[in-house]
């Protein structure tokens, strides 16, 4: 009960400094605003976090017991201001003068927006790390001090201090709800960097990165990590257990999951900068353990027609006018030799078979890589309305141990069709929403299959998940639709007769057109009692 409640004030917290935030918004696009919002949070949590770090060294070089215990206020200054006691601890150097509680002293100032951009360029310049990454318009016209003030009154809010006293975690969830809230106000555009979390938190429970190493070729804003860092520590495992790799091709974007893994306190290899994974591969010798990922759907403009003759098209070229199969390949050509990955991509990629597509689908299916479909509902994604589905693959199906330790039973010849399209709860009148229930059935399903001990032994559910053998989905054509394969639920019995429930059906029928038929009359008087005036 504790739990849940401490849950409910943090959502509490959120939503309250999310609509604090947002009255300040005036006329700016939210794709704009964003940046805006979301780089002055990064700036006052790399400032608390030095704040923290501050106050702890200034107690320990005043207590005689501590290693760090200077006996002049010379030399405890001296401490205080060594760059390495803080990089040291995972804590970005603030330069004085560019701290949040300067800002926050000149925050009615009319060249505020002069100061955030200053102290934005001087952490930037003090941390190789953030190079380029932070923005830095904070100057412009239409930024006013009014604004910028009001943000900075808002993200200095008491409550908001108190919850960070009690764990600095704080920040990064406010992130986190931040992102999804500027999804939810982009609509398709929020697509391109922000990934529903239930979507996420779906394809880390299957996978179980519990350590080695984690890619995304098109990471967005960088959820797909945050999850599975949050997926090992709830294991008692260590964030040090993965190893992160990605990359973005948007360059606002790339900026946007530096700054969300940085607040994450998570390092992460995103390359020295932006870049296209196919026509640029920032980790070509890569071959991660797990792969998550949600690429552009059927994106036709990828330059397939420039990489024809590519080797990582194993099961054949892709065609230049989607891009579904060349995700696809990428994804397994840096997949290592024991990994498994999960992909979203829309249904068409499970049935389409014009432009060579259904051929690399074939080729695919009868090398055994595609081990798991989930078919998901419709309206989960801020950019499409149509139901996805997610994509699991591997290249051994064999019984061995997983990098969890966790054994494994012998897949070979299967593949595990899961039709969850009637999951999931409507969270407003346009966003469905997958329950934690939702997660954990169907995560569940697809572990058993594995051959997860600690899972009762897997069975088909007639309607929902059925485990079906290579030559069956040859002889349907190698569609991968999971309704062709899990069957209809059985509906459930009333009670009521058959026949009694066929004879009641055809009376309340008959009742129907009896009614229509004086309806039709009625009409037809009254129109005949209307006249015309001349």
């Amino acid at each position: 009960m504790a739990a849940r409640g401490t849950r409910t004030t943090a959502l509490g917290l959120e939503d309250a400094l999310w609509e604090a935030a947002n009255r300040l918004r005036s006329s700016m696009d939210a794709a704009e605003y964003k940046h805006v919002v979301l780089g002055l949070l990064f700036l006052k949590y790399v400032s608390d976090k030095f704040e923290a770090r501050h106050a702890r060294l200034a107690d320990l070089v005043k207590d005689e017991g501590s290693d760090y215990y200077m006996p002049t206020d010379e030399a405890r200054q001296a401490v205080l201001e060594d760059r390495d006691e803080y990089t040291a601890e995972g804590v970005f150097w603030v330069p004085a003068g560019h701290r949040w509680t300067d800002l926050r002293k000149a925050a009615k100032q009319t060249d505020i927006g002069q100061r955030i951009d200053a102290a934005m360029e001087a952490i930037e310049r003090e941390n190789p790390s953030l190079k380029g990454v932070l923005p830095k318009t904070y100057a412009r016209r239409e930024l006013t001090p009014a604004t910028l003030g009001g943000l900075i009154d808002t993200f200095s809010r008491d409550d908001l201090a108190a919850a960070e006293r009690e764990g600095m975690d704080v920040l990064g969830r406010v992130y986190e709800y931040f992102l999804a809230q500027f999804a939810s106000n982009e609509g398709k555009n929020g697509g391109e960097f922000y990934t529903p979390r239930s979507v996420v938190s779906l394809l880390v429970e299957m996978l179980q990165p519990y350590n080695g190493r984690v890619f995304d070729p098109c990471c967005g804003s960088g959820g797909m990590f945050v999850q599975a860092e949050h997926f090992v520590e709830s294991h008692g495992g260590s964030r040090n257990d993965l190893s992160v790799f990605g990359q973005e091709r948007n360059p606002t974007t790339w900026r946007l999951a530096k700054m969300n893994l940085a607040i994450r306190g998570i390092e992460a290899h995103l390359g020295p900068e932006w870049g296209d994974s196919f026509h640029n591969d920032l980790h070509p010798d890569l071959r991660a353990d797990f792969i998550m990922a949600n690429p552009p759907f059927n994106i036709s403009d990828w330059g397939g027609e420039r990489l024809a003759d590519d080797p990582r098209w194993r099961f054949g070229t892709p065609p230049p006018g989607n891009a579904n199969y060349a995700w696809l390949q990428h994804m397994l050509y840096h997949l290592s030799p024991t990994g498994t990955m999960g992909v979203v991509l829309a249904n068409g990629s499970l049935t389409v078979n014009s432009s060579g597509q259904g051929d690399i689908r074939q080729r695919m299916v009868d090398d055994d890589v595609v081990e798991c479909i989930v078919a998901l509902p419709s309206q989960l994604f801020y950019s499409v309305q149509i139901p996805v589905s997610l994509w699991f693959c591997t290249k051994d199906k064999t019984a061995h141990k997983v990098k969890s330790e966790r054994s494994q039973r012998d897949r070979r010849g299967e593949v595990l069709f899961i039709d969850a399209r009637e999951s999931g709860y409507m969270e407003n009148r346009t966003h469905r929403n997958l329950s934690p229930e939702d997660v954990t059935r169907i995560a569940d399903t697809y572990n058993a299959w594995r051959g997860d001990a600690d899972l009762p032994p897997y069975e088909d559910v007639l309607g929902f998940c059925a485990s079906v053998a290579l030559s069956q989905v040859a002889d349907a054509g190698y569609a991968l639709s999971p309704g062709r394969y899990v069957g209809t639920e059985a509906a459930e019995d009333d009670g009521e007769p058959v026949d009694e429930k066929i004879t009641r059906l055809a009376d309340e029928i008959r009742e129907g057109f009896v009614r229509r038929s004086r309806l039709q009359v009625e009409i037809e008087a009254a129109l005949d009692t209307l006249q015309v005036s001349p």
